[in-house]
């Protein structure tokens, strides 16, 4: 987006029908959203969560799939070097976040703070996939952005809860293909990504060095790695 753009400068709009086509647009991505939600509420429960904090938690965190890494890897003993070490894994699994929020601004950035800083709370990546398109698109209500995330935040507490619930039951959620979820989520998401087989080498090496990791090291160090190495590989194509 560039300034010659006169959408670029111009104040989003706001309004109810925004809203309501925004939580349309946001439908086809729920069933996703909540399988997701639901092995996250399931891990949550495995590892001793109470209900209160499992809903504090995905409603006020709110953090997808850095709550699942952060909890598998959450130390039986607290120390500085265990808890650098969790901050460094979440840190590096929200890095997109980052990204997230800068592609945001040209639009989002002419609102006056109190509305804009609440909406990057309900910030996810399907959420920011929707409304990207949309202001692709020419499209220039910010209540789009809101509409998708209000609904996609509602379903994620719900799928949550609902996996905290039944996590309590199944004793091994492994055995009922939980432990899937948050590969085949984040896979599927690539799709609306593809920019054609260059993108892919990055993604490519991305996923290599991970494995090559994971198969070395203990632990989920194969996340950071794998995030360095595809920044890197893309930092190359694009030069």
């Amino acid at each position: 987006m560039t300034a010659s753009n006169p959408a670029a400068a111009a104040k989003p709009d706001w309004s109810l029908a925004g809203l309501r086509f925004g939580a349309l647009l946001a439908l086809p991505v729920l069933p996703g959203m909540i399988a997701f939600g639901v092995a996250v509420g399931a891990t949550a429960a495995r590892k001793g969560f109470s209900l209160v904090d499992s809903i504090l938690m995905n409603a006020l965190v709110y953090g997808g799939a850095s709550q699942m890494v952060a909890m598998e890897v959450w130390p039986d003993r607290i120390t500085l070097a265990s808890l650098a070490a969790l901050a460094l894994l979440t840190a590096t699994v929200n890095a997109r976040m980052l990204l997230i929020g800068a592609s945001l601004r040209p639009w989002l950035g002419p609102l006056p703070s109190w509305q804009a800083y609440p909406m990057l709370h309900l910030s996810t990546d399907p959420g920011w996939l929707i409304a990207m398109r949309y202001r692709a698109e020419g499209g220039n209500d910010a209540a789009v952005f809101l509409g998708a995330s209000l609904l996609v935040w509602a379903a994620w507490m719900a799928a949550t809860t609902a996996g905290y619930l039944m996590g309590a039951l199944v004793s091994d959620p492994r055995r009922i293909g939980l432990d899937l979820v948050m590969p085949i989520f984040f896979a599927a998401m690539l799709v609306p990504l593809w920019r054609g087989r260059r993108r892919a080498f990055a993604w490519g090496i991305a996923g290599a060095v991970a494995l090559a990791t994971e198969h070395l090291v203990s632990g989920w160090w194969f996340v950071v790695t794998g995030a360095i190495a595809g920044s890197v590989a893309e930092g190359f194509a694009d030069e």
